[in-house]
């Protein structure tokens, strides 16, 4: 009896030295994985844009960094930030003012210093100059602006919805591999259902039923983009479970939940996470494509498809469809980069022929 009782923690000593000969793993392919310089062109590309969408407020914004008014010392935009948390709120001679024209203050502002909702009436598709380095809009907003905080919309989209497929296809895919038989089958069947289901035209389809609305266009693309993801765990599932360590845990009683995920499934993520990033590139250009059909998100939200849709009713404001058009296709070449470049590393097959 007491052997039973200690061979479980033997079993989980030989599963921890997979894992770190997984751990080993990772090492050899993010080395190999600088060696490959358009892969790592793409995840500098990919890092930037995660820098700007981060911090967009402080990058384009009406509101200073630092100003210096009526003797007193404020620090705007941060106090923007404490009294959207509830920590805080604007000091009376503060409250609904243009920091742009305070008369007698000293003020240090972002390097663009609009917001992409910022209405100048006076100056409407002016061509990109010192002022508006890439143009206005046909309602004087900042192009630049727009860009920047629309770079934060669009990732915040791919990542959310393809963190909502990861989760349900980590665990579908985990129980269909882990048990097999008729567990497999019916999950099997599910996925072919769930690949019948085009999501662009359920999207238009709940946006002409419901108010648009971005965490609604995040959940339809999460909840049917998550099979891709399900069947490559479901394969990598199949195949470790033969393995002598999973065999040894499974005989000396370990929990099936503890086999799958902690043992398995640390060491089933590589063909995982190549479909996890060509996933946030899929969902950026649904997204796109939305914003630029005027559906998917609310129309007072700015993103690159919603300025390239002005482009088309506008046809001599050429700075309205090149830089949006640009980003969204930058974009989406420096994901799926980064993804083919993974491939390439995780995939023992691909690894000879570069």
């Amino acid at each position: 009896m007491s052997t039973v009782q200690t061979n479980p923690a033997a079993a989980e000593e030989l599963a921890m030295a997979e894992t770190t000969v997984s751990g080993g793993l990772w090492r050899d392919v993010w080395k190999r994985f600088k060696s490959n310089p358009i892969a790592i062109t793409g995840f500098y590309v990919v890092c930037v844009l995660a820098f700007m969408a981060l911090f967009a407020d402080f990058l384009a914004n009406d509101k200073p960094y630092y100003l210096r008014y009526g003797e007193k010392t404020y620090f705007p935009i941060f106090r923007s930030y404490m009294v959207g948390a509830g920590l805080g709120h604007w000091p009376p001679e503060l409250l609904n003012v243009d920091f742009k024209k305070l008369d007698r203050a000293q003020a240090l502002f972002p390097p663009v210093p609009y917001r992409p909702t910022n209405i100048n009436l006076l100056e409407p598709l002016e061509p990109p100059s010192r002022k508006h380095w890439l143009g206005t809009d046909k309602l004087g907003r900042d192009v630049m602006a727009g860009m920047i905080h629309g770079s934060r919309i669009s990732l915040s989209i791919g990542f959310v919805a393809v963190g909502i497929a990861v989760i349900i296809g980590l665990v579908l895919g985990a129980i269909a591999g882990y048990f097999a038989g008729w567990v497999d089958l019916v999950i099997s069947r599910l996925f072919e259902i769930m690949l019948s289901i085009p999501t662009f035209f359920l999207l238009i389809t709940v946006a002409a039923l419901l108010p648009p609305s971005i965490f609604l266009t995040m959940a339809i693309i999460g909840a049917t983009s998550w099979v891709g993801i399900a069947r490559f765990t479901r394969n990598e599932f199949l195949r470790i479970r033969s393995q002598d360590y999973v065999t040894s845990a499974i005989a000396l009683g370990v929990a099936n939940r503890k086999v799958m995920f902690k043992h398995i499934l640390p060491n089933a993520l590589a063909p995982v996470i190549v479909s996890v990033v060509l996933g946030i590139a899929g969902a950026i250009l649904v997204e796109s494509s939305l914003s630029f059909l005027g559906i998917g998100v609310p129309a007072e939200l700015v993103t690159w498809g919603s300025i390239l849709q002005e482009a088309s009713t506008t046809t001599f404001a050429w700075w309205l469809a090149v830089f949006p058009g640009f980003a969204i296709f930058i974009t989406v070449l420096a994901y799926y980069l980064v993804g083919e470049g993974l491939r390439e590393v995780l995939d023992p097959r691909l690894r000879g022929l570069r």
